[in-house]
């Protein structure tokens, strides 16, 4: 099933989407509630939902599908590695630890958008990037999960693009902490929520689901890639990301960015200058991702943020009284 939320008119409805429209969730259920609920008891109220009335998909603006409880993002294709290092990082290669297991970071839970809403590129941004990612949601809570117990628990996927403003991202980095503001202004994601069983018949023996990506700005293709291609499948990401910790329902999980140009700071990278140009206002980026939709977003200008009072150096007498 297509999972979705959506304004229409006055209110905002959890509905499953079939090729007659919106059809509403009874009793006023959110799309949310039926994460929680699990994907067998989600199945089973989608099913009811089907059988009412559509509301025109015409007629509707499409919001996040979900609001996610966190939102970690990973990298798992080696070659948005080796490309993305040279821009960012200026290093070479990709790290001998990179390989030992799925690495990821917390971005922002609060900072989500749906399809068709503007990015506002920070303020003082001037290398604005998007990122090709596909995400995974979690539908069961659980601690220290196998990898069959991981991929038992994954509800459904959606699109997802990590926006990245690189001039930040690569000041910030310097510390050894981060990404932090060079990520954590917005994430979009949608344009709705496809359930695991939808995409049962793409996942290859090893677990690995294969989809092709690709991603346009302002109509001209500028990467594309198979989802196959990433080094840890989602159950493994998942149950990684339960080792010694939790997950909860709702979690999101993103891929990370994908090769072949997922993204313009690995283009960057391998050409040695910003070719393709950071995005700029006005320009429309659109990811698609067979099976799960097309997610697309335009860039819009940010707005001037408050000066903040500089570093204070610590006198020595403050620093010997602590």
């Amino acid at each position: 099933m297509r999972l979705a939320t959506a304004r229409v008119g006055d209110l905002v409805v959890g509905a499953v989407l079939a090729e007659d429209g919106l059809h509403p969730l009874p009793d006023g259920l959110t799309v949310d509630d039926l994460v929680r609920a699990g994907l067998p008891a989600a199945l089973e109220i989608g099913t009811r939902a089907l059988a009412g009335v559509a509301l025109p998909l015409a007629g509707a603006t499409l919001l996040p599908p979900l609001h996610p409880s966190s939102v970690r993002d990973f990298v798992t294709f080696e070659s948005h590695v080796e490309g993305v290092r040279r821009s960012v990082d200026d290093a070479v290669g990709v790290p001998d630890a990179w390989y030992d297991a799925p690495t990821f970071y917390f971005t922002n839970p609060h900072a989500i958008v749906g399809p068709g809403a503007p990015v506002r590129r920070p303020w003082g941004c001037r290398a604005l990037d998007f990122e090709l990612e596909v995400a995974c949601v979690a539908g069961a809570e659980g601690a220290s999960w196998t990898e069959a117990e991981a991929g038992d628990a994954i509800f459904g996927y959606l699109v997802l693009n990590d926006w990245s403003a690189r001039d930040l991202q690569k000041r910030e980095m310097r510390v050894g902490l981060g990404p932090a503001k060079g990520k954590d202004f917005c994430t979009s994601i949608g344009p709705w929520l496809v359930t695991a069983d939808e995409l049962a018949d793409r996942v290859d023996d090893d677990g690995f689901l294969d989809l092709d990506c690709r991603v346009t700005v302002n109509g001209v293709e500028v990467g594309r890639d198979r989802l196959a291609h990433m080094g840890w499948s989602f159950p493994t990401m998942l149950a990684y990301a339960s080792r010694d910790s939790l997950v909860v329902p709702g979690d999101v999980l993103a891929s990370g960015t994908t090769g072949g140009g997922g993204c313009l700071a690995e283009l960057w990278g391998r050409a040695g200058r910003q070719d393709p140009p950071p995005l700029q206002p006005g320009d429309v980026v659109s990811i698609t991702v067979e099976r799960l939709g097309t997610l697309t977003n335009t860039v819009v200008d940010g707005t001037p943020v408050p000066p903040l009072t500089p570093f204070r150096r610590a006198s020595r007498q403050t620093a010997e009284s602590r």
